[in-house]
């Protein structure tokens, strides 16, 4: 069994219904609303994400998940409502200030600069770097020792994630699954106080995917809270402290893991009026020697300039840790 987070403890007298409010709540969201035409893909009343703790965010396809992530990290723009993280209002913030006051993201697809080596991707997470002003670029010494500083840290985050031995490798040349790990020890070089992670077992073979887990489960004790987007149910019971559940943009059920597990709407929600069958939501023990037994090769993807382009002309890529734009809009 996995060391409880810090933030576990307070939610143990916690009600588990909708919109409950938590004892130390790092973001709240009132009243967001995001429609596409006449199609409501966000519509949440009330909501309290604790801090210190590991929050699953799950629901069917089309819940309105993305778009939530989108929301809260600037990428999209609520029709009404707001949110609040840590104190700072999030309505209409862009995403890199998002970014700085602390709430990072990774997305579902990767997005790594290809033609950068893995240190090099690592290092453009870092904040305020003196050497990317134009007035103080030409003056090394004035930034050199900052610089020293921050691959440092970023070599410390790839032996944490075991990936010091790839540091010189082109990021185009790494598996679905190395890219996960460098976009999350990447956003890590940001130093948030909140991870938003959608779907990062997404394509990832069973080989890596008990490597994540345990970075996750990690990121808690680091100081982290986490709110992470996952459709694997045996996943979501293993990590969890709290889940919180969407369907059709709305809150429908919120609670302990074993709880929601049990709850009728959700199963409702995820198959179906008269379903019958509840073994989706039985756990199954997510034991590392069962997947040590499961060595799937990973294929590096094909060379491409993915990241290239933006990158010459200035667009947004996330250099800072995951804040970057991903042409997620819409309902996920």
């Amino acid at each position: 069994m996995r060391e409880p987070s810090p933030g576990a403890a307070a939610l143990a007298d916690v009600e588990p219904v909708p919109g409950v409010a938590k004892p130390d709540p790092i973001l709240i969201v009132d009243h967001v609303r995001r429609t596409f035409g006449g199609l409501v893909a966000v519509d949440v009343e009330h909501l309290e994400l604790p801090r210190g703790a590991i929050t699953s965010l799950i629901g069917p396809n089309g819940a309105g998940k993305t778009t939530f992530f989108n929301l809260m990290t600037g990428f999209d723009v609520a029709d009404e409502g707001a949110g609040t993280f840590d104190g700072h209002e999030l309505r209409k913030i862009p995403a890199h200030k998002v970014s700085n006051y602390g709430m990072v993201r990774t997305f579902q697809l990767t997005k790594a600069l290809t033609r950068l080596t893995v240190m090099e991707n690592m290092k453009l997470g870092a904040r305020e770097q003196r050497g990317e002003r134009l007035l103080l670029a030409p003056w090394a010494p004035l930034w050199q020792e900052q610089e020293q500083e921050i691959e440092a840290r970023a070599e410390e985050l790839l032996v944490r994630f075991k990936m010091d031995h790839m540091r010189d490798e082109m990021a185009g040349t790494l598996s679905g699954g190395q890219r996960k790990l460098l976009e999350m020890a990447r956003a890590l070089m940001v130093e948030p106080i909140m991870v938003m992670l959608d779907e990062p077992m997404a394509g990832v073979n069973p080989a890596l995917t008990q490597s994540l887990l345990e970075h996750v489960k990690d990121l808690p004790h680091m100081g982290m809270s986490v709110l992470f987007v996952e459709h694997d149910m045996d996943v979501v019971m293993d990590i969890s402290d709290w889940v919180v559940v969407m369907a059709e943009g709305r809150i429908i059920a919120e609670g302990p893991p074993e709880v929601v597990a049990r709850n009728e709407e959700v199963i409702d929600a995820y198959i179906g009026k008269g379903h019958g069958d509840e073994s989706r939501f039985t756990p199954v023990p997510l034991g590392a020697a069962a997947v040590a037994d499961t060595a799937v090769r990973e294929e590096a993807p094909p060379e491409s300039d993915e990241g290239a382009g933006e990158l010459a002309s200035g667009g947004p890529d996330d250099g800072s840790g995951g804040a970057a734009s991903d042409a997620q809009e819409g309902p996920s």
